[in-house]
């Protein structure tokens, strides 16, 4: 069914009041964004947070009056003296299948000299290519976003025949089935999440991996102690804070690719690994970095 949605620009500070105000209307879903369109609300330890400028935004059934909710959330706001930071808008959103719509979007995507990231429903362009199929389900990770791409190529650089390899925050599995595929003799991957475990499970039986050559983990106590390559494609305050626990896991002369890094937020990651790792120049993609490197001997 079509949607109502209400638009709101506010301030950090105002969003939990805001919610609470649309939620006691009638509100089904919220959501905050940022009005300026940066990417994530993630600040790096002890930085000046982002989204100063956030727009919350509240989906109600489409036979509510528009006029009449804009008139509510105004009273509730003069009564929580917040002041809208620009013009309240509403709009009405059609139904549509979000899931073809998704489908038709994803393309198949070369990742370097050997490596495609194809759909699961449709065929390789170059089967000669190493091919992983992927079907993402209910975790992140399809190789279009611009961190997973970043490790993907770098991963088609660096796996070499035999090497162990470590998935740290493995969503749908994408970059450690990938370095199997690519040569890699052995891989574990973990997430706090356990859809992310079952998507990484059935993305590696559509790809014919064999069970013995990977696992999946909710505890790092099950890890093994070192690997040869690590890739840890998370968020840059959570790779600040395991920076240590990430680095014992990797052994002396093994390669790392630390993403979900934007542009602003990489020095505070760099500092954050420079007790271990010699660090190679930064890649960056549509305001992402990836840092890559080796751990001293």
């Amino acid at each position: 069914m079509p949607w109502l949605q209400i638009k709101i620009p506010t301030s950090p500070d105002h969003t939990d009041a805001l919610e609470d105000a649309l939620l006691l209307a009638g509100c089904q879903a919220v959501t905050l964004v940022d009005t300026e369109d940066q990417p994530v609300f993630e600040p790096i330890r002890g930085t000046t947070p982002l989204w100063q400028h956030t727009t919350i935004q509240g989906l109600f059934d489409h036979q509510l009056d528009a006029d009449a909710l804009v008139n509510r959330m105004q009273q509730a706001m003069c009564a929580l003296n917040i002041d809208a930071r620009g013009p309240i808008v509403t709009e009405i959103l059609e139904d549509k299948d979000w899931e073809r719509s998704w489908m038709d979007n994803f393309k198949p995507i070369a990742c370097g000299d050997r490596l495609w990231i194809c759909p699961s429903w449709l065929e390789p362009p170059n089967p000669a290519a190493i091919n992983l199929r992927l079907d993402p389900g209910l975790a992140f990770g399809t190789g279009t976003h611009p961190t997973t791409y970043l490790c993907l190529t770098w991963l088609d650089r660096n796996t070499q025949p035999g090497d162990t390899v470590l998935d740290y925050g493995c969503g749908s599995g994408i970059l450690g089935l990938a370095s199997l595929l690519l040569g890699a003799s052995r891989m574990d991957g973990l997430d706090i999440d356990p859809q992310a475990l079952d998507a990484t499970r059935a993305n590696a039986e559509n790809n014919a991996i064999d069970p013995s050559r990977y696992r999946v983990m909710l505890d790092d106590r099950d890890l093994v102690d070192q690997y040869d390559l690590i890739v840890a494609n998370i968020l840059a305050g959570p790779l600040c804070d395991l920076s240590s626990a990430i680095c014992q896991r990797l052994r002396p002369g093994g390669r790392i690719a630390l993403s979900g890094i934007l542009e602003h937020q990489a020095d505070a990651v760099r500092t954050a690994y420079t007790p271990w790792i010699d660090f190679e120049p930064p890649a960056s993609h549509d305001g992402w970095v990836r840092l890559n490197g080796e751990r001293r001997n």
